[in-house]
């Protein structure tokens, strides 16, 4: 799927938004709008954070179309901590669209209810990505993390257009060709919060990676809970499912209605739109 995006508002601000436009340059929604399958056993993932830096990007699923905005906790934008060794993110990190990991469901491999959010993706190949970016890829395994007593599934994936992707298929063939990347990964998630004073995450499983064909069947269970919530069959318990192209959905509106959600918001900043990837990296240095 191509399409590109549209900045409102200076990054690293509260006022900091990323639209989603189709080919025709309409906005569309990137957590219900895309669609999950990008080929046969391919999927969409929207990046919302390249690797390497550390502001928290996300898909903002209560605000209208879904943009992808910057965390925020008690008022101030939220920023990961380097966490040693790791630099930010380690992984190209997103979602997969047209998913929904449902609060009323509690799931029974974890005996814990889902995150309200869409499934996230860490994406392991050797492009840093763009934020808002839409890339293809293969699935490989899952790790099922709990965050707080939700759960949130952890899927591994690699871009098919990586040059190095015909050689992955399985979750073995990344314990083999990047040694070392899931234990990081498990560390990683298990410690990125302890900065900011919270615990520990914890995980199903004993922290082991489940193979992709178990994957796959997560990721079909989360789409088939973002139908319910789309044609409102399930509480979507505040989250916006304004969308332009699910035709059975009670909430699709037309280009006309999207486009006047951007337009009442501040204009893009030009020179914000051409800033490198990394300049996160950069303006975070900067604060510490």
């Amino acid at each position: 799927m191509s399409g590109f995006t549209a900045r409102s508002g200076r990054p690293f601000t509260l006022e900091y938004r990323v639209f989603l436009k189709n080919e025709k340059g309409q906005y569309i929604s990137p957590f219900h709008d895309v669609p999950i399958y990008a080929d046969k056993d391919v999927f969409h993932m929207v990046v919302e954070v390249p690797r390497w830096s550390n502001a928290k990007m996300e898909i903002a699923t209560k605000d209208p179309l879904n943009p992808i905005k910057q965390d925020v906790k008690k008022g101030k934008l939220r920023y990961v901590a380097n966490l040693f060794p790791y630099k930010g993110y380690i992984w190209n990190y997103g979602a997969i669209p047209q998913t929904w990991e449902d609060p009323g469901h509690s799931d029974k491999h974890t005996g814990c209810c889902g995150d309200n959010d869409p499934i996230d993706v860490c994406e392991i190949g050797s492009k840093v990505c763009a934020r808002g970016e839409i890339i293809r890829v293969k699935v490989l395994g899952i790790l099922a993390m709990i965050d707080e007593g939700e759960t949130d599934w952890k899927v591994i994936a690699i871009n098919v257009d990586d040059p190095d992707a015909a050689n992955y298929k399985d979750i073995s063939d990344v314990e083999r060709l990047k040694p070392g990347y899931l234990e990081a990964t498990v560390d990683w998630f298990r410690r990125y919060k302890v900065p900011d004073g919270k615990p520990e995450n914890e995980f199903a499983f004993n922290a082991e990676f489940k193979n992709k064909d178990f994957a796959v069947d997560i990721i079909k269970s989360t789409h088939d809970y973002w139908k319910a919530l789309v044609t409102k069959k399930t509480d979507g318990k505040g989250i916006s499912c304004m969308n332009t192209t699910v035709s059975e959905s009670p909430f699709k509106c037309d280009p006309d209605a999207a486009k006047a959600i951007v337009d009442a918001l501040p204009p893009p900043c030009e020179s914000a739109c051409s800033l490198p990837t990394d300049v996160d990296k950069w303006f975070h240095q900067q604060k510490n």
